[in-house]
This record gives structure tokens, C-alpha cells and sequence, in this order.
């Protein structure tokens, strides 16, 4: 079972107990967060429905805050001299995926059947 989830400005494919790096997000080491669910995957089951997926929860523990690696910058025009260099480093979040929850729906199908 995996999930799609926007995470960071990015999307994210997860599964439970995967490492992510994501954009700087304001929370302490331990503490958990809720992701929001683009789409499940369990086994031959495809869910991407917005009304299915609103029973769904993927939560990540913030494990810790760090920096990327450096990007070096450089704009240069020939033969004018014009040289601008310029490096950045992004703040990162490192999360651990703990559980990805079931679509109350399809649990109350299973339920059923």
C-alpha cells in the first residue's frame, strides 16, 4: 500500500515507515502531521476520488530539521565582465511516514460484504 500526497510543495509517493525530505515546516522533532492525500494505492485498488479521500490520513512524524545540499549560482555574459555568483541552501524537514488510514467508505464496504 502506498500513497500520493502533497507534501512541501511537492508530491510525494509514500508508503508506511519511508524517510522524506520535505520544505521547512513550522513543527518540532516528534511532533505529527496530517498530509494531504492526492491517492491510494492498495494492491490492485485505486483510489484518486476527492470525496474517498477524505476519510484518508497519512500521518508523518517530524523527525528533524536540516539543510540542503548547496547550490552554486552563476550568471555570466561574455566579453562584458558582468560575473554574479550566489549560492542557497534549502531548509529541510526530514518526515517518517507512520500510517496511511483506509477510506471509511471502502472499510464500511468490507464491513458489509
Amino acid at each position: 500500500m502506498y500513497a500520493i500526497v502533497r507534501a512541501g510543495g511537492r508530491q510525494e509517493k509514500v508508503s508506511v515507515g519511508d524517510l522524506i525530505s520535505v520544505d521547512r515546516v513550522n513543527a518540532k522533532p516528534g511532533e505529527t502531521l496530517t498530509l494531504k492525500t492526492l491517492l491510494v494505492v492498495d494492491g490492485d485498488k485505486i483510489t484518486s476520488d476527492a470525496k474517498a479521500l477524505e476519510g484518508v490520513t497519512v500521518t508523518a512524524e517530524v523527525v528533524e530539521h536540516n539543510r540542503g545540499k548547496k547550490i552554486e549560482i552563476l550568471r555570466y555574459k561574455n566579453k562584458t565582465g558582468y560575473r554574479r555568483r550566489q549560492g542557497h541552501r534549502a531548509d529541510l524537514t526530514d518526515l517518517k511516514v507512520l500510517s496511511i488510514g483506509a477510506p471509511k467508505k471502502a472499510a464500511a464496504k468490507k464491513e458489509e460484504a
